[in-house]
């Protein structure tokens, strides 16, 4: 069986592989690829929330629990994609500072 890393921004019950789905190989995908996929899905988390609440407020949704989560997993996704910016702006500053 093989170790799968987890993506912080989807439920890990969505990154099980299905049967019979053959998985990429370990760094198939380059950097940028990774990145872009990372801020499609806090986007997509975004969106659904924002759905979510309308839905509420609108009267359409019935279990307020399930826009609460959905709220909240948008924010905790959207405060570890500030975190990591923060990150790297403070990792590329530090090499910019580095006399050679």
């Amino acid at each position: 069986m093989k170790v799968m890393p987890v993506n912080p921004f989807v439920p890990v019950m969505m990154q099980q592989p299905e049967a019979g789905r053959e998985l990429p190989p370990a760094g198939a995908a380059d950097f940028s690829q990774m990145l872009r996929g990372a801020l499609a899905e806090v986007n997509k988390l975004q969106q659904d929330a924002a759905e979510a609440a309308r839905n509420l407020v609108l009267g359409e949704a019935q279990d307020v629990h399930q826009v609460m989560i959905a709220m909240e997993q948008a924010r905790l996704a959207m405060q570890l994609t500030v975190q990591l910016r923060n990150r790297l702006v403070e990792a590329y500053q530090e090499v910019s500072r580095m006399q050679i």
